[in-house]
């Protein structure tokens, strides 16, 4: 090698290891990946003066981030299939003639471990085959650099983002606790219990209980369409709205018709609730119900099993309601009211068969004068082996009174 071949080596050794250095150093100032995409452009095309190249980056789909010299606009262009998978630098004239990408001589691959991250398409190398050879190793060291710093990025935004949603998680989580009550009455007269088996960390469930004044209370289970923090906070505005609306009045159906109303302004008619609220009276012995939309909940007494199904349409879905009747039960002294959510009868075992109604009907009645935690406990387990290996599909709410 000649004096003067050397000398150009020299310098060209010169310019890439200073190129590496700003891209490094770029990098550890936390450039964006514009500017980073812009340097590699830049050293490309001033310090080995490659006349073509297309820089094809995996980010969800292939896009063309870098592109310069060519007949065809690559930023527009998809990637073949044939080059989505490949490993090792291939020639160009290794594709059939229908290949998009012929005007470059070669391909070579970025990638890391066991993944290509991205695909360097070249045209335009120095004839020799010693700077040919030094091109590639130069493109390649360039790329893996910056795309691998890239993928950091890429990393750690998807971690503030996840560690973002597990706070929203948390707080929504939190919201959802807070409609429920702290305590439930569990005296001689008075037994109300609830369980909550949530599907997700956060759901759609809610049930209540509400004194109105010392004869009479609410009690409450409602299900929202949807889960997550949407769900968790729309339940938060119903809960709030019901609460308020029953310290101004006692009437269940003018209750239920502002909560529709409340509903369609809040969602616009793209989420609706189901509910079941009833209102019961122990002096009077009488129980004033109003059943929209949801699961009819089962009213063991001495009269027999009935289900509770008088009432509307979900509410948020239309508004006016189309219909709203109240159902009123009188001479009711003595009774267990079992209220649930869908999640529990739609259950499925693994040959696909849904629990059903007609199962807590069937074990609510052999089991009536059991204890109502005892028979929550009992559902709970029976639940649990009916679906075997299967997940539960929905959150689960079961809330029960009992008036002795």
């Amino acid at each position: 090698m000649s004096e003067q071949e050397l000398r150009t080596l020299l310098e060209r050794k010169e310019l890439e290891l200073n190129a590496l250095l700003e891209v490094t150093q770029s990098i550890n100032n936390n450039v964006p990946e514009d500017s980073l995409y812009k340097i590699f452009n830049f050293t490309l095309r001033s310090n080995l003066n490659i006349k073509k190249l297309a820089l094809f980056v995996l980010d969800e789909i292939w896009n063309c981030k870098v592109s310069f010299g060519t007949q065809s606009d690559f930023q527009k262009h998809g990637l073949d299939d044939r080059f989505k998978m490949i490993r090792n630098i291939h020639r160009m004239d290794e594709f059939d003639e229908e290949c998009a990408f012929h005007e470059f001589d070669l391909v070579i691959p970025v990638a890391h471990k066991s993944d290509t991250l991205a695909l360097v398409f070249v045209g335009g190398l120095h004839p020799s085959k010693y700077n040919r050879e030094e091109s590639i190793k130069f493109i390649q060291a360039l790329s893996n650099i910056i795309i691998v710093a890239i993928e950091n990025k890429k990393l750690a935004r998807k971690q503030l983002e996840q560690e973002a949603f597990r706070k929203e998680l948390e707080i929504a989580s939190d919201v959802q606790q807070f409609l429920f009550p702290d305590r439930l009455p569990y005296t001689d007269r008075l037994k109300i219990e609830a369980s909550y088996l949530p599907h997700d960390r956060v759901g759609g469930d809610y049930y209540d209980y509400v004194p109105i004044n010392k004869n009479q209370f609410l009690i409450c289970v409602a299900d929202v369409s949807g889960k997550g923090i949407a769900a968790a906070l729309m339940m938060s505005n119903f809960q709030a709205s019901l609460r308020t609306l029953l310290r101004q009045t006692p009437n269940l159906k003018e209750i239920v018709e502002a909560l529709n109303y409340q509903v369609m302004e809040n969602t616009k008619g793209e989420k609706f609730i189901t509910f079941f609220g009833a209102i019961y009276d122990l002096s009077l012995k009488t129980m004033v119900y109003v059943n929209a939309g949801h699961n009819p909940p089962i009213l063991l007494d001495k009269n027999g099993v009935h289900l509770l199904e008088e009432g509307s349409t979900v509410l948020g879905a239309m508004n006016p309601l189309p219909f709203l009747n109240e159902g009123f039960i009188t001479n009711l002294d003595e009774f267990t009211l079992f209220a649930y959510t869908d999640g529990l009868t739609e259950t499925v075992s693994e040959t696909g068969a849904e629990y059903g109604v007609q199962a807590l009907v069937d074990y609510l009645q052999a089991n009536r004068s059991k204890d109502i935690r005892t028979m929550h406990q009992d559902i709970i387990v029976n639940l649990d082996g009916f679906k075997g290996r299967n997940g539960y599909r929905d959150d689960i709410t079961i809330l029960s009174c009992r008036v002795e």
